[in-house]
């Protein structure tokens, strides 16, 4: 270990005092002690707010605080005493904030008035809102046509911020909005409708008392969602599996210690959580999940030969599925060999989890971004519904498939409305409330909307919370296409880097947080998310907004939509800013499954949305769930074919959230005060004449036929000794991006493969 260079190991388990010490240095570090403890007590309670971070389901309020390390970071964050004020942007240039890291731009602190960059002076100065207003209705105005205009979508927003942006949009006459889960779980919202019908997931918070096995794949609760953590350790304390297929042996999926448990915290003691840890390899999820599919097909052939009934649900299967005929096949052909090779596991281990699964009688499957953001996600995502199916785990308790957003609320804002796509339903919804017909054509998602401004084909960009530039892959053209632009338009709290890219016009407006008060004409506003399992509640603030300029993003988005359409269509746009009830009667007369919006959120803990799936019933062409059959098992057949080649994974540090670095410690994986480093196997660094510590540069892997992308060299990162499986590799996302071409993505569903990036390791020059 480098314990002088802040690389060392980190003995303890996840959460636990360590997770207690880090909430108590976010309140000091950004508010006072005691308005700090405050508002952490009204976190995700049901007359509080919901937390802006992650998008796990609250529990039924079982104990006084009910937030996580992470959680606090993100409420801090947005609550900091700290200010951005017009006189700190008169003190720096956009030239030299661009030269900051993000973390320091960010810790700037919250944005207080409109601000519009000034070229002679490349600084941003204060406008009022009237003038924000007009200078983008003089703009979308003049465009020769509304898809020359692109409207991205942070997972933040709410129900109400969102369905008046979607609204105004297509009034507008565009259906480009790019949005965050386009990088996410995109392949999700694209792969589950094909298999059964809808893009969510199927089970509730209470499905995993009852699962008898809990299967989780690519992904880290311990650090991007640590309230799971409490539903995982109460499996885990019950005696339930849970299987963890991961590349990274992540700290809280071996151990964790439970802050709201007083026996453990006294006692210093943990719950081991995995009870098998798989190390798949970057890239063989596909080939894992075929291999399990393919014992589980093995197991029920012995059990029929032993004059069993089979170990398939085979009645499930007959009334309720289609398409196994070629799964079957395609499986019975997959040779085990193959498996072996292309996910890093032994065939004995995959056996051994088909036996748990065929065991239990109610079986979850959790994945996240490590499943979806591969350039075959979408048939990564299918392959779980595949297993699933096999044993009829949908529509009964304790079963179903669990896909683990990110964002709170980046799966309501889909909900609404946010989707390039403008489903028949939606469109007739619109028509059949507000009186107009809203365009047909598919728009653009993220990577589109970016190749469409780069090309000139887009002049316009709205921003709607979030940092698009540094989430998105290959960053020298990304940023380069955000400075061509004509207007850029940010509503934010706290600047970033996408901020400082400006082109001939850029503005920032500034929006209130889910911790701070909405007072609008008829009172104080609350807000609606929808959470990971189909739950809709509310959401209210209680702080005092940083500054009287600073207005909530429903009122910023009826604004400009005032302003923009000139009265197009009679809609009044100041009724719903007085009033977010009647935002949520629209909601209401649009989308099905909201009967009695404005009545079910004043219930504690709100309702749930239809998930046709939990019913048995599958909203497909066919009226049945289908599986659906992966060609081969690469992720990349290319890359298996070159040697020398690693296939790297994108991750996030400890102290992160997406884009948002909170600081530069890393500590469950034993990174402190750094992100420069690249996690790689030991063997791996001794072929290339490497050991730990070395500095080493990543080089993106071009294959014939493709060009790489400008850059794809990250340098002078320094080599840590992990245990990851050979061939695979590790480095902090947003760094990394600079290795991905943004035609690097999903044909199905458009996700750039942040989690399979073929690059070739060298001592660094």
């Amino acid at each position: 270990m480098h314990d002088d260079s802040g690389i060392r190991k980190y003995e303890h388990p996840a959460g636990g005092w360590d997770a207690l010490a880090a909430v108590a240095k976010a309140i000091h570090g950004q508010m006072n002690a005691l308005s700090g403890t405050r508002i952490m007590l009204r976190n995700n309670q049901p007359d509080g707010f919901d937390c802006p971070g992650c998008a796990w389901p609250d529990p039924k309020h079982s104990s006084t605080f009910e937030f996580c390390e992470n959680g606090a970071k993100a409420v801090t964050w947005e609550a900091t005493r700290k200010r951005a004020t017009p006189e700190v942007f008169q003190r720096y240039t956009v030239t030299e904030l661009r030269s900051w890291n993000d973390h320091d731009l960010e810790d700037l602190g919250r944005l207080t008035q409109p601000m519009a960059y000034d070229a002679a002076s490349d600084r941003y100065v204060a406008i009022d809102w009237d003038e924000a207003f007009a200078r983008v209705a003089e703009v979308l105005q003049a465009l020769p046509s509304p898809d020359m205009a692109e409207f991205y979508t942070s997972g933040r927003a709410s129900n109400e911020a969102a369905f008046l942006y979607q609204l105004f949009v297509r009034a507008y006459g565009s259906n480009n909005f790019p949005d965050c889960s386009n990088m996410c779980h995109e392949a999700t919202s694209v792969g589950l409708p094909q298999s059964i019908g809808i893009g969510k997931g199927t089970v509730s918070l209470d499905d995993f008392d009852q699962a008898d096995l809990i299967i989780s794949m690519g992904h880290n609760p311990g650090t991007n969602h640590p309230r799971m953590m409490t539903t995982l350790h109460a499996a885990a304390r019950r005696g339930a599996p849970i299987v963890v297929f991961n590349p990274l042996r992540e700290r809280a999926l071996e151990r964790f210690a439970a802050p709201q448990d007083p026996l453990e915290m006294a006692t210093f003691s943990s719950t081991d959580i995995a009870s098998d840890y798989l190390q798949v390899k970057v890239g063989g999820d596909a080939a894992a999940l075929k291999g399990v599919m393919k014992a589980v097909l093995e197991l029920d052939a012995a059990d029929l030969a032993a004059g069993g009934p089979g170990l398939l649900d085979r009645r499930f299967i007959a009334e309720h599925t289609q398409g196994i005929e070629a799964l079957l096949e395609d499986l019975h052909a997959t040779d085990w060999a193959d498996v072996e090779r292309a996910s890093g596991l032994q065939r004995k281990a995959l056996e051994q989890v088909a036996q748990l699964y065929c065991k239990a009688e109610r079986a979850i499957i959790v994945f996240g971004m490590g499943i979806t953001q591969h350039r075959r996600g979408t048939e990564n995502v299918q392959q779980i519904s595949n297993l699933l199916m096999l044993r009829g785990n949908y529509g009964r308790p304790g079963a179903g498939i669990c896909p683990v957003r990110g964002h709170s609320n980046v799966q309501g804002n889909r909900t609404v409305g946010i989707d390039e796509k403008a489903p028949l339903a939606l469109r007739q919804g619109i028509e059949r409330v507000y009186g107009f017909v809203p365009p047909e054509a598919r728009g653009h998602d993220a990577a589109e909307a970016i190749e469409a401004i780069a090309d000139g084909r887009s002049s316009f960009l709205m921003c709607l919370g979030g940092n698009l530039a540094v989430a998105m892959a290959d960053p020298l053209r990304s940023f380069a296409a955000m400075q061509r632009l004509d207007m850029a338009v940010h509503i934010a709290t706290k600047p970033n880097r996408s901020h400082l890219l400006v082109g001939r016009q850029s503005l920032l407006l500034p929006c209130l947080g889910r911790t701070e008060l909405d007072l609008q004409a008829s009172g104080v506003q609350s807000i609606t998310v929808e959470d990971s399992m189909s739950m809709v509640h509310a959401s209210t603030g209680r702080l005092p907004p940083p500054s009287d300029q600073v207005r909530s993003e429903p009122a910023i988005v009826a604004g400009m939509a005032k302003a923009v359409l000139a009265g197009r269509y009679g809609i009044d746009w100041d009724a719903f800013v007085a009033d977010y009830g009647r935002i949520r009667d629209g909601i209401e007369g649009v989308f099905a499954g909201f009967d009695d919006y404005n009545a079910r959120i004043r219930q504690p803990g709100g309702f749930r949305l239809p998930v046709g799936p939990a019913e048995r019933v599958w909203h497909t062409p066919s009226g049945k769930a289908c599986f659906i059959t992966m060609p081969g098992i690469e992720e990349d057949a290319r890359t298996a074919a070159v040697s020398g080649v690693l296939t790297l994974t994108t991750l996030r540090s400890h102290d992160q959230y997406n884009t948002t670095i909170y600081g530069f410690d890393d500590r469950y994986r034993g990174i402190f005060g750094r992100r420069d480093v690249v996690f790689l196997n030991p063997q791996d660094l001794a072929e290339q004449g490497l050991v730990a510590g070395d500095r080493v540069d990543l080089e993106a892997v071009a294959f014939a036929g493709e060009a790489p992308q400008s850059g794809a060299v990250l340098r002078n990162l320094t080599a840590v000794a992990y245990d990851i499986p050979r061939g695979s590799a590790g480095a902090y996302y947003p760094e990394a991006n600079v290795l991905i071409a943004l035609s690097h993505r999903d044909p199905q569903s458009g996700t750039p493969s942040y989690k399979s990036v073929p690059v070739r390791l060298r001592a660094a020059v």
